[in-house]
């Protein structure tokens, strides 16, 4: 298994010749802050052969149905949580994305907890996660050979992970994100003092008790906007610190780099 990391929350995975794409992201206009570069987010390596398309969630940094559309496959289909179904207001972080998928043309499939879905090399699982503005989210444990990932979107710690564990630990790497941002939303008012993702000490946890052998951070260093979205100061510091405490390895994939498993 090849795991390679593009922009934001967004890998692509290849195995046997095949490919898979999670919170694939081009369109950085999407994101409140662009890269400092400057420069847009590398594409998946394999655009338009893509078996299968997960998102963990339907906000504009997670969910990108244009650049789907050039990463899939003709038969590819999108893996996806189930929608909001709330009042105008609590749909505003998914309304966009909802109508882009559905006037896109995309095959999507809704996928609940625990569900398990076959895709060519790739054994996919769709497991518990917490977002932090309250919308559906689903996180991946994505199989394939003998090797094993887990990808967590932008889940915040929560009571999940030892059951996660339990039926498939160990992990050859989990990536989490790690930018423990907090958020000044409009509409979410009082805001929480509480971060909305991991921040690195939790994601380093987070690993732990995944039995992960390896983190990789994603979610982290595109996006910083005081005071609406104030991520951690020296995130990557902070997980390379937390992970030595516990004896866990960290490895660091600028977009575009990748790993193979």
């Amino acid at each position: 298994m090849k795991v390679r990391r593009l922009g934001w929350a967004g890998i692509e995975i290849q195995a046997d010749d095949e490919s898979a794409v999670i919170d694939l992201l081009l369109n950085t206009s999407r994101l409140r802050a662009l890269r400092s570069d400057g420069e847009p987010f590398p594409p998946p390596e394999r655009l338009g052969s893509a078996r299968v398309a997960m998102v963990t969630h339907l906000h504009a940094g997670h969910a990108d149905p244009a650049a789907i559309h050039e990463a899939l496959a003709p038969d590819g289909v999108v893996l996806r949580p189930e929608p909001v179904h709330g009042t105008e207001q609590e749909d505003i972080w998914t309304a966009r994305a909802e109508k882009e998928f559905a006037e896109s043309g995309l095959k999507t499939q809704v996928v609940r907890e625990w569900q398990q879905v076959e895709s060519g090399p790739f054994h996919i699982v769709a497991v518990p996660a917490v977002d932090g503005l309250g919308d559906p989210q689903r996180n991946w444990v994505i199989s394939a050979g003998n090797k094993r990932i887990f990808h967590g979107g932008d889940t915040m710690f929560h009571g999940f992970w030892w059951r996660i564990a339990h039926r498939y630990g160990p992990f050859d790497a989990a990536l989490l994100p790690i930018d423990g941002v907090r958020v000044n939303f409009e509409p979410f008012q009082p805001p929480s003092p509480f971060p909305a993702a991991l921040d690195p000490q939790q994601a380093a946890v987070a690993a732990h008790i995944l039995k992960a052998r390896k983190i990789i951070p994603i979610h982290f260093g595109s996006c910083h906007k005081p005071p609406v979205f104030v991520e951690v100061d020296r995130p990557v510091d902070g997980l390379m610190k937390s992970a030595a405490e516990l004896g866990l390895e960290a490895q660091i994939l600028v977009p575009g780099d990748s790993i193979a498993l």
